[in-house]
């Protein structure tokens, strides 16, 4: 049976393609700081602890799963802080580069040797915020907007392989994502995204042709709206 990781397994846009792994016959190792106590039920769903924030757990992690031959990486894992700049504490500009940018860098390094072996794919989970720019989203931009850069070189430095890369690039999406921001998704639901529908592009992109590879998958919501708190 072939591994997947998913990073930001516990809930939101991770545990539904964590699940949606599970369903399509995969071994899925997650990670996350909390347990996605349903997914554990599986017993083709592993837990591994780990704040991606942080550098010496990181590091950690990935001399873990060079053991793991992996088919698959999902770096889905993020969070955004949306505040004028100069409101920013130190501390959440680099938690934020960290997780959003440098760990998914640290862990495809890790493990580019395997999913090249093993014909595999790498799915970063980037964000609209890549493709545009937004006041007060700086710094989330620029690492959704670097990963992006990221999954693109990369895309060109393995085409002699049979390594697939795509970069996703939802809009608002349904999940806790919006819990300890001051705006959440709108109620109408042709207004914002549902986890299920990164699950559904990502089941899209497993199920192509090999020969073909969609690099960049944007999703956006019909309409536009926002709900503030």
């Amino acid at each position: 049976m072939k591994k997947a990781i998913v990073t930001g397994a516990s809930g939101g846009i991770g545990g539904s393609i964590s699940q949606r792994i599970l369903e399509l016959g995969f071994y899925v190792i997650g990670i996350s700081r909390n347990k996605p106590e349903k997914l554990l039920e599986n017993e083709n769903f592993t837990h591994i602890e780990c704040d991606l924030s942080d550098e010496k757990d990181t590091i950690a992690l990935c001399d873990k799963l060079k053991k793991e031959n992996i088919s698959i990486l999902i770096n889905c894992a993020g969070f955004g802080k949306f505040e004028p700049h100069e409101e920013l504490n130190q501390r959440t500009i680099t938690q934020m580069t960290f997780l959003n940018l440098t760990a998914p860098m640290l862990l495809t390094n890790a493990l580019l040797r395997d999913l090249k072996k093993n014909d595999g794919y790498l799915i970063n989970i980037s964000s609209i915020e890549a493709l545009r720019s937004s006041k007060f989203a700086g710094v989330y931009s620029a690492t959704k907007a670097g990963l992006k850069a990221f999954s693109d070189s990369l895309f060109e430095e393995c085409r002699k392989s049979s390594l697939s890369i795509t970069n996703i690039n939802p809009d608002m999406t349904q999940s806790y994502f919006y819990d300890s921001l001051r705006f959440d998704v709108s109620d109408n639901e042709n207004e914002k995204l549902y986890a299920s529908d990164i699950a559904d592009a990502l089941e899209h992109i497993l199920k192509m042709r090999k020969g073909a590879v969609v690099s960049e998958y944007t999703i956006r919501s019909l309409n536009f709206g926002i709900k503030k708190k």
